[in-house]
């Protein structure tokens, strides 16, 4: 084992990018209409009180907008589907160009094709270095079972494949 000491940013992403998350787009409705963001450091943090978390960049120009609607929904990427979590990453643009979606219990949008979404409202925000934690209490929530997740590892989309394709293969 090779043991460093290099915390250079760089590094640390390269190191932090062995860690395969899943991909969310954070979305609400504001006062100048829809917005959202991609965000793959998502994670569940409590079931009782029903709690999440998320950490956009402190350099995100969509987050406050979100904070201040004070809810918003997390939509979870389907494998397939990283031209959302590509269009919702771009500054500038209008996100929603050609993307259904429909209208949560709290108002937010919830995209069509989301593996599964849930209805938060802001509960807390820390301070997380270059990004902000936020705590968010869910409200309302809802998955689809017929697909797979999208995932992100080594700075690239990935999927999974089921144990059973595995055994086959193997067989």
């Amino acid at each position: 084992m090779t043991v460093t000491s290099d915390l250079a940013p760089r590094r640390l992403r390269d190191i932090f990018g062995t860690f395969a998350t899943g991909l969310t787009v954070i979305t609400s409705s504001t006062p100048h209409g829809p917005a959202g963001f991609t965000c793959q450091s998502f994670a569940s943090l409590s079931l009782d009180p029903a709690l999440v978390t998320f950490s956009p960049a402190r350099t995100s120009t969509t987050w406050p907008a979100l904070r201040s609607a004070g809810s918003f929904a997390i939509n979870i990427l389907p494998a397939g589907h990283q031209h959302l979590a590509a269009q919702f990453a771009r500054s500038g643009a209008d996100k929603f160009a050609g993307v259904s979606h429909a209208s949560s219990p709290l108002g937010n949008p919830v995209l069509d094709d989301a593996l599964a979404w849930l209805d938060c409202e802001l509960h807390a925000e820390y301070d997380g270095g270059d990004h902000t934690i936020v705590v968010a209490a869910v409200r309302h929530l809802d998955a689809r079972l017929d697909a797979e997740p999208l995932l992100f590892f080594k700075g690239r989309y990935a999927g999974i494949t089921p144990a059973e394709r595995l055994l086959e293969a193997a067989g």
